[in-house]
Order: C-alpha cells, then sequence, then structure tokens
C-alpha cells in the first residue's frame, strides 16, 4: 500500500507513520481492535483507499474506491472507549439479522467489541451489499493508499482521564 498525505499543515512524517501515532494516543486495547479490523478490511478491500480523519471527536479509517471521501463505503472509527464499523450508505443496505444501529437518514454502525465480528457471517453479508450498492466498484487490482485527509487542531482526549490537546 502507497502513503501519502493531503493535509495542509501534514509534517514530515509519512502517512503511516502519522496514522500509527494517531492510534497510539487510543487505549492499547481500543488500537488493538481498530488496527485488526483495519486488517481484514485491507483484505477484503486491497486496493481501496483508506481516507484517514483525525477528528475533534474521534479518528475515522474509511475504505474507498477513490480518493473521494463521498465514495468510501465503510470506517473504522476510534472512540476513547470503543471501535465502530460504520457503513456510510447503511440505511439503505439490507439487514435482515439486525446488526446496523443508528436511525440517521444515511449512516448505520456497529459496534466492534472484537475485529471477529468483521468475520461473521452477517457482517460479510453487509460488506458485500455495501460493496454492491456503491457507485464506483473497488477496484480489484493495483494498490490503495493511505491518505491522511484532515487533522483537527482541537481534539477530545482520547484516553479516558486525559486532557484535551
Amino acid at each position: 500500500m502507497t502513503s501519502r498525505s493531503t493535509a495542509a499543515h501534514a509534517p514530515a512524517e509519512t502517512p503511516a507513520a502519522q496514522l500509527a501515532r494517531f492510534m497510539a494516543r487510543f487505549d492499547p486495547t481500543v488500537a488493538r481492535v481498530a488496527e485488526e479490523a483495519r486488517a481484514i478490511l485491507r483484505e477484503r478491500f486491497p486496493a481501496a483507499f483508506e481516507l484517514v480523519y483525525d477528528n475533534y471527536n474521534a479518528l475515522a479509517i474509511g475504505f474507498s474506491p477513490t480518493e473521494k471521501t463521498p465514495d468510501a463505503i465503510v470506517s473504522v472509527t476510534l472512540y476513547p472507549r470503543w471501535v465502530s464499523l460504520f457503513f456510510l450508505y447503511g440505511a439503505t443496505l439490507p439487514d435482515p439479522l439486525g446488526l446496523l444501529q443508528g436511525s440517521g437518514r444515511q449512516v448505520r454502525s456497529i459496534r466492534l467489541v472484537s475485529a471477529d465480528t468483521l468475520k461473521t457471517r452477517g457482517v460479510r453479508a453487509l460488506l458485500r451489499a455495501a460493496e454492491a450498492q456503491s457507485d464506483i466498484p473497488m477496484p480489484k487490482v493495483g494498490r490503495g493508499a493511505l491518505i491522511i485527509k484532515s487533522i483537527a487542531s482541537r481534539q477530545r482526549p482520547r484516553r479516558l482521564g486525559t486532557a484535551p490537546r
């Protein structure tokens, strides 16, 4: 996977090093679940672009067929206490097992207690459906890029009991 950063004030470090630094600010259990989930999604979508947003509330890593955020189909999002898998157009996905949470007009999510949740039959079906409903197919060949899209200057604490930065 190639890496690059599009953040205007990006430091000289590589995007992979930046992402590792972002994830290290979280509780080790949260970071481990997210990294394992990311590895499973990279295996499922090897040519996807990983779009990273180190936002005020959370760290989100979207998987997209292009470099454009609206084209992303899922994201792994880290919070101080948990990791969620977001289906960015989940409101229109078939969900016969009732796995998806949320009531917004577009996004649905699943809280990941373990990355193994991604290996369950129901979640695999949701990933296939999300990919199938995408207007732009995920590339099957090539290598995507890790792209740091934005870094918020102010952020909520990434671990419980720490001060905001």
